[in-house]
């Protein structure tokens, strides 16, 4: 048996909607479609493959780039992605 860990990036669904982060960076800004995302998912489950990052080229880059940035570096620009008014 194995597990699949899934990472999207942002997705279009109502989630930044539900959170209250319309107005942010991240919630205002370019998304993944969810069948897209859905369908590498399930892609990468079905051989049994530890980890999929789902997505856009982007997210993939993104990835790759949180192995080698430091935490408090990716800290700040999390916070900066979320921080409410960022989007306009």
């Amino acid at each position: 048996m194995t597990v699949t860990s899934l990472m999207p990036g942002p997705i279009d669904t109502e989630f930044f909607d539900g959170a209250e982060m319309a107005d942010t960076r991240v919630g205002s800004g370019r998304k993944d479609d969810p069948r897209t995302v859905a369908e590498q998912g399930f892609a990468a489950m079905l051989p049994g493959d530890q980890t999929v990052t789902a997505g856009s080229l982007l997210n993939k880059v993104q990835t790759a780039a949180g192995k080698i940035v430091p935490d408090k570096l990716k800290a700040v620009q999390h916070r900066r992605m979320a921080e409410p008014g960022s989007g306009s």
